[in-house]
């Protein structure tokens, strides 16, 4: 074979050329270029002819596999939304019958499914007008260009379905990957044969092979199990070179002064801090008085106090003579971080300004939105070292913010930024700043290891004194409309106690566009699009979900809520009005905000007590419990409702879920469970697609805890890799140079 060369140019070599035939340049579709991509394109699952169903047998609401002929194809127009349905009739040889519909890519489908050919089909039943049906099944042809070897493969072991698109189907990516496993040979294994042998792991040619073309169940189950543990390793191996990297650099020493502004910020306090917030206090202190940067992660329950112990490492900071910098994911959030640090500074936050303390500091705020000349202020406050505090948005990433001396980077929610934006913003310090990541969704620890395997933890468990318990109830308007009216009553009775309340909405009020099969987004108050939860498989298409503008307009004509001042918030709101609003709402002028998720994070208005989250199905786990957080912050109980159309599937589990219980490590388990790990690592670790492929950093946790110890071990003999070149090109491949330059920066 012409592409038979080096192993590393083997692998690299081109699919055009490695594979024969017209089409080869449809597999960029996929983003598989290379031979390497391709056998990296692992399958999805598996079908078993073995298990072959008659149809008129088959149960409803389970997953079968079947041989059927296709009988009549008919394509019609859908009566309640845009588009086209492709209706497949396909029957057995026994008599039994069974429609299939696709709601997306018809004529994909329509040239597929033509009537008299065979195919083994799967999917799960439902019963829709007295008939059986399965929805978007997946399907491989019995018949045609078939070859002898591809029945063998079809008629006894598994059948590998992959990840496919219109242009490159399951069937063509199976036979290239045969085709080039074939021919390949030998390849470089990344995990030593030591490693290996230690965690009985098969080697990479094998695992290939038997994730590819397994003979039976067990066989492909070995071949994931040891590609999950290279994934781990791999990443692991990566994140301890990071840390390694980190712990050479050289940072300023950081220690408040006796009698300094830490000190008279702590005599100020109304209260005592929790057992927690001294702790990871003194870990943090620990950190900032060495000679080398911190790199901790701080998270915690909603409501533990995170900000509190942030201010307080910025606090110290300042005493030393350095600036802080706390970057927020949006205006919003900044404008009530500066608020909430300024009220609790008092007169410390006014130093040089009429009644401020001398022993104090300034509090700048630096967002896109400012007027021009607030801006000027704040950024000759920034450069000049006035403001020893600097809030803001990516504005503070941009080249023109400078610091006198930037000695601590606090990034909160740390999930909304990728790690090269943190890094730009340390990169303004005369020395490598120490950093605090703060993430207020409360992360599983296998999570933390993989995702923010470079950063030590600091976890803050405990409530202060004084916040009050928050009750949560799914109220399920499709099954009991009744029951909104009585929500709106709840929102009055609150109100008419002199308490305040929150309603959130998933938009603001465009018209949601649909970017795909069953998925739809929003708006979000930042102006990010932002997927929300697409129907599980086999429940009914998301309908219209409620927008800001539409229920503020709704409720300011309910009779329940007749004389209420209710206004609204969301991030296209220009920014005036925004801090208004917050301002009159934080004062008890407004009495219900309606707001899109701007509110989740950092909002903080004690007499809120209720919360009515709309269409609450369409929002993930751990964003409910973040938002249902904005209430029961004061003395007075809280209480969140979760309104739904759902009367059951997976969306109406998840509400269930929530409603159940308000720990946050356990919800934030569910969370993960339910959403890929890519999206996660993604976000945490660069803000692209993530090169993890089967690792699953919630159930895989025995796996991952193995490949961190060996990690480790590896990189403390041989720091720069020098006997592990296989290794090094693993890490080469998964990492692009973006991903490899913020691992070298630390």
């Amino acid at each position: 074979m012409p592409w038979m060369r080096a192993v590393h140019d083997r692998l690299d070599y081109p699919l055009t050329k490695a594979i024969a035939g017209r089409g080869a340049a449809q597999f960029q579709s996929l983003g598989l270029v290379t031979v390497r991509d391709l056998l990296r394109h692992y399958p999805r699952r598996y079908l078993s002819v073995a298990e072959l169903t008659e149809i008129r047998s088959l149960p409803i609401g389970e997953l079968v596999t079947f041989v059927g002929e296709v009988s009549r194809v008919t394509r019609k127009r859908m009566q309640t939304r845009k588009g086209q349905l492709l209706d497949v009739t396909v029957a057995d040889q026994l008599g039994g019958s069974i429609h299939l519909a696709f709601f997306n890519a018809v004529p994909m489908h329509e040239r597929e499914l033509r009537v008299g050919r065979r195919l083994l089909f799967t999917g799960k039943v439902s019963r829709y007008r007295e008939h059986l049906q399965l929805a978007h099944p997946e399907y491989e042809a019995l018949d045609g260009d078939v070859d002898t070897a591809e029945v063998r493969d079809l008629m006894g072991a598994p059948i590998p379905v992959y990840p496919a698109n219109a242009e490159v189907t399951s069937r063509r990516i199976r036979r290239a990957a045969r085709f080039v496993l074939t021919t390949l040979g030998d390849i470089p294994d990344p995990i030593p044969a030591e490693v290996r042998a230690r965690h009985g792991l098969m080697d990479l040619r094998m695992a290939l092979e038997e994730i590819h073309r397994p003979r039976d169940m067990a066989e492909q189950r070995e071949a994931r199990h040891r590609l999950k543990w290279e994934e781990a390793f791999v990443l692991q191996v990566a994140l301890a070179r990071r840390r390694a990297a980190a712990n050479a650099l050289i940072a300023t020493p950081r220690k408040p002064v006796p009698g300094g502004l830490l000190e008279a910020f702590d005599q100020r306090l109304p209260f005592e801090l929790t057992a927690g917030q001294r702790t990871v206090g003194e870990e943090i202190a620990a950190d900032l008085a060495g000679a080398h940067p911190m790199h901790r992660l701080l998270q915690g329950e909603v409501g533990s106090g995170k900000t509190l112990v942030a201010l307080r490492a910025m606090l110290a900071v300042v005493d030393s003579g350095g600036q802080a910098a706390l970057l927020a994911p949006t205006e919003v959030l900044a404008a009530q971080h500066l608020r909430s640090i300024t009220a609790m500074l008092g007169d410390l936050a006014g130093r040089g300004q009429l009644g401020g303390d001398e022993r104090g500091t300034r509090v700048a705020l630096l967002t896109g939105s400012l007027p021009t000349a607030a801006r000027k202020r704040a950024l000759l406050e920034a450069a000049g070292g006035e403001a020893g505090i600097v809030v803001g948005t990516h504005a503070l990433l941009q080249e023109q913010v400078q610091f006198a001396d930037l000695g601590l980077v606090v990034v909160d929610e740390q999930h909304r930024f990728g790690v090269e934006q943190r890094d730009a913003l340390r990169d303004k310090g005369r020395t490598v700043p120490h950093l605090l990541v703060m993430t207020a969704t409360p992360i599983p620890r296998t999570v933390a290891m993989t995702v923010f395997g470079d950063l030590e933890t600091s976890t803050l468990a405990e409530l202060p004194a004084g916040r009050s318990p928050i009750a949560s109830h799914v109220v399920p308007i499709g099954e009991r409309p009744t029951w909104l009216p009585r929500a709106w009553q709840r929102v009055r009775e609150e109100v008419d106690a002199r308490h305040q309340a929150y309603v959130v909405c998933p938009r603001i009020g465009d018209p949601e566009p649909v970017t795909g099969p069953g998925k739809r987004r929003v708006k979000r108050a930042d102006d990010e699009l932002e997927p929300i939860a697409e129907p599980e498989e086999g429940e009914a298409p998301a309908t219209e979900t409620r927008a800001v503008l539409d229920v503020l307009a709704e409720l300011r004509t309910t009779p329940e809520l007749a004389g209420l001042t209710i206004e609204m918030l969301h991030g296209r709101m220009p920014s005036e009005e925004r801090d208004d609003v917050m301002r009159r709402f934080a004062s008890g002028d407004v009495h219900v905000l309606v707001a899109t998720t701007v509110v989740e994070v950092g909002v903080d208005v004690a007499n809120a007590t209720v919360m009515v989250v709309m269409d609450a199905d369409r929002f993930g786990v751990s964003q409910l419990h973040q938002l249902r957080g904005r209430v029961g912050r004061g003395r007075a109980p809280g209480l969140c409702l979760l309104v739904t159309e759902m009367a059951d599937g997976p969306a109406r589990e998840r509400l269930d879920a929530v409603a159940a219980t308000v720990d946050g490590f356990e919800l934030a388990r569910i969370d993960l469970e339910q959403r890929r790990e890519g999206d996660v690592l993604g976000a945490a670790q660069s803000g692209r697609r993530s090169s993890l492929r089967l690792l699953r950093v919630v159930r895989d946790e025995k796996i991952i805890e193995e490949a961190r110890h060996e990690a480790l071990a590896v990189v403390a003999a041989d720091p720069d890799l020098a006997g592990y070149p296989a290794l090094v090109e693993s890490l080469a491949d998964w990492l692009d140079a973006d991903q490899e330059a913020y691992l070298d920066r630390g």
